[in-house]
């Protein structure tokens, strides 16, 4: 454990974020995510693991990684499939948090996420059992 840093946040996801630079993604997502799957196609190349749900994850990794400001949505989300519209608890229970950072979610199609996901720096699987809990993150720069 270190000073000043999210008990959750483990050694592995700490070297994840240190290692992303300016515009890498990372993806949280929850329980159903095929997170193994995915995550062989990022640059981690294995899922990481957080046991927490997704918003306590969110807050863990937003007190170290700032978000990008320089291009539109910085956070996604998945949509929920058959109803676009729909903000699934979990969303609205994040988006006081991510306000807070100045920003809010755009959703993607459930299959568009997925596409996204499998580009992204590295995907961390949370405890959520809220459907539609997955969120990618796009890291931004830290000013002096």
């Amino acid at each position: 454990m270190l000073k000043g840093i999210d008990a959750r946040i483990g050694p592995d996801l700490l070297r994840a974020l240190a290692r992303m630079g300016h515009g890498d993604e990372i993806v949280v997502s929850d329980a159903n995510f095929p997170s193994a799957a995915v995550a062989r196609h990022t640059v981690a190349g294995e899922e990481l693991r957080i046991d927490c749900d997704a918003v306590a994850a969110l807050r863990a990794i937003l007190s170290l990684l700032p978000l990008d400001t320089y291009e539109p949505d910085p956070v996604l989300t998945m949509q929920v499939v058959g109803d676009a519209a729909a903000v699934p608890a979990v969303l609205a229970e994040a988006a006081p948090l991510l306000a807070a950072q100045g920003v809010r979610s755009a959703a993607l199609e459930r299959f568009a996420f997925y596409e996204r996901a499998r580009r992204g720096f590295a995907v961390l699987r949370t405890a959520e059992t809220r459907p539609y809990g997955n969120f990618i993150l796009r890291k931004g720069v830290i000013s002096a």
